[in-house]
């Protein structure tokens, strides 16, 4: 029987395999409209019967599948929490007073720019573009929809300005684990990062300017009148705004996830009953907490931007997730990731190919794994040494990771963040993916100055064991 620490497949097998899931997944969301998780369990299928014919135990696949789920765990616990967030502040009146607030400081001649802006400033204050995407997302995307915007570009632009914050804050998990892999500083990665970040931004924001909707065409009376019916059927108020800034406040103190979004489910609860006096029903709050929050305002498009949440909500996208990290935790198991990225890495030479290659790895990584973590992980730690002897710091590394593995998590339908933005947007993958332009430029702008050297400067002194048929470009 084959053994993962002793068996390593041919690269071209490896490749084989990964082009064969992205044909199955590609023909299976375009050509039949089928959601993710069918392609993805007759993916799981066909890895199972390969493991068998390359000799590998059962024991060996079933832990793959094991240890991918594991991985997952605390996502999965976040996802059914920000169900329950959304409803409870549903019923508290946060979301509907933040969609009200909103649009007091949206521009409707430049919606799109402006949505991507003000979400990029806050996803730095908050550091996770979960939590941006799950408050203040939500309510863009009410505004688009009372606007008449297309929901796509709507997405396009939060997603894009919620993946600017999570690269540029220092609160950021992904930020701090690059700089950790890459044994960098974390404020030098931030710095360094600028270099990709302010090029893909400026370009994005003029992108939307260009795309920016006829404003002519745009019923502001109507709009007017749904916040209106915002006001008189719904909680809005400013202490309904507290749990929010609560939540900014634990993000901005580096409180982790969980515990952050739990400060943000009691709050909710706390303003609820501050502010709609009366008996607490229990039957009530507990279905909210399971079926999310439902009301008839007499409005159906109120009804249909604020009837939403609840775990219920959420497990789709959890199922999706499961099957995804099962998946790819059969192709680590099985040694699949650990021969292509061997067979990429004896193809580096120059900087060039050193940079390209650490993009198509990353990209790769999320492609099978679905994770954006490891897509941080390996490829750090599998070129790490490479990029050291031929004389670049590990700023150069960690600021190529991120262009290629946090930023490419929400493009991918049954990624993590793919999942989770889709689910909450209420918006698919697919469709908001030829809008979020700042994700898309991170690792073109990255391979560029990786070909031409922009940014990527030597250090003085070249360690002494660096191969001295490399050159630079």
């Amino acid at each position: 029987m084959a053994d993962k620490h002793d068996f390593r497949i041919p690269g071209w097998e490896a490749a084989l395999i990964l082009l064969s899931m992205l044909a199955i997944i590609g023909v299976s969301l375009v050509s039949f409209g089928a959601d993710p998780h069918v392609p993805i369990l007759f993916i799981i299928m066909g890895l199972i019967v390969w493991g068998k014919l390359r000799r590998f135990e059962w024991k060996s696949i079933e832990n793959g599948m094991v240890k991918g789920v594991q991985s997952g765990i605390v996502p999965v616990i976040i996802f059914l929490l920000i169900g329950v967030l959304i409803a409870v502040w549903m019923k508290s009146g946060t979301i509907p007073t933040l969609i009200t607030y909103s649009f007091n400081i949206i521009s409707v001649d430049y919606f799109l720019v402006s949505v991507f802006i003000v979400t990029s400033i806050i996803a730095v204050f908050v550091g996770s573009s979960f939590t941006t995407v799950s408050t203040i997302g939500v309510a863009f995307i009410a505004i688009a929809t009372a606007l008449d915007v297309n929901l796509a570009m709507a997405a396009g632009a939060i997603v894009s300005g919620a993946m600017f914050g999570d690269k540029m804050s220092p609160m950021s998990d992904t930020t701090n684990l690059a700089s950790s892999v890459s044994q960098v500083d974390l404020f030098e990665h931030i710095r360094h990062m600028l270099w990709t970040t302010i090029p893909a931004f400026v370009i994005t924001a003029l992108a939307f300017v260009f795309l920016k909707f006829d404003s002519t065409q745009a019923n502001i009376s109507q709009v007017e009148s749904l916040i209106q019916v915002f006001q008189t059927e719904t909680t809005v108020h400013w202490i309904a705004i507290v749990p929010a800034l609560l939540m900014l406040l634990a993000a901005v103190k580096k409180l982790p996830a969980i515990p952050t979004i739990l400060l943000g489910i009691v709050s909710g609860f706390l303003a609820s009953l501050v502010l709609q006096v009366g008996s607490v029903n229990i039957s009530e709050w507990m279905t909210v907490v399971q079926a999310g929050f439902e009301t008839s305002t007499g409005n159906e498009q109120v009804d249909s931007i604020i009837n939403r949440g609840g775990i219920q909500s959420m497990m789709w996208a959890v199922s999706l997730l499961l099957l995804a990290l099962s998946m790819g935790g059969m192709l680590s198991e099985l040694n699949v990731i650990n021969s292509l990225m061997a067979a990429i890495h004896n193809w580096v030479e120059t900087r060039g190919k050193a940079v390209l290659s650490t993009v198509l790895t990353g990209i790769g990584i999320n492609l099978t794994l679905g994770e954006q973590y490891m897509s941080v992980i390996l490829p750090g730690e599998a070129y790490a040494s490479r990029y050291q002897e031929m004389g670049y710091e590990g700023k150069h590394l960690s600021k190529v990771l991120e262009s290629s593995g946090t930023v490419i998590n929400p493009l991918i339908p049954y990624g993590v963040s793919g999942v989770f933005m889709a689910s909450v947007l209420g918006v698919p993958v697919l469709s908001y993916l030829p809008f979020a332009f700042f994700c898309l430029l991170c690792p073109i702008i990255t391979i560029i100055y990786g070909f031409t050297g922009i940014s990527m400067k030597r250090q003085t002194e070249v360690v002494s064991n660096m191969d001295p048929s490399v050159s630079s470009s």
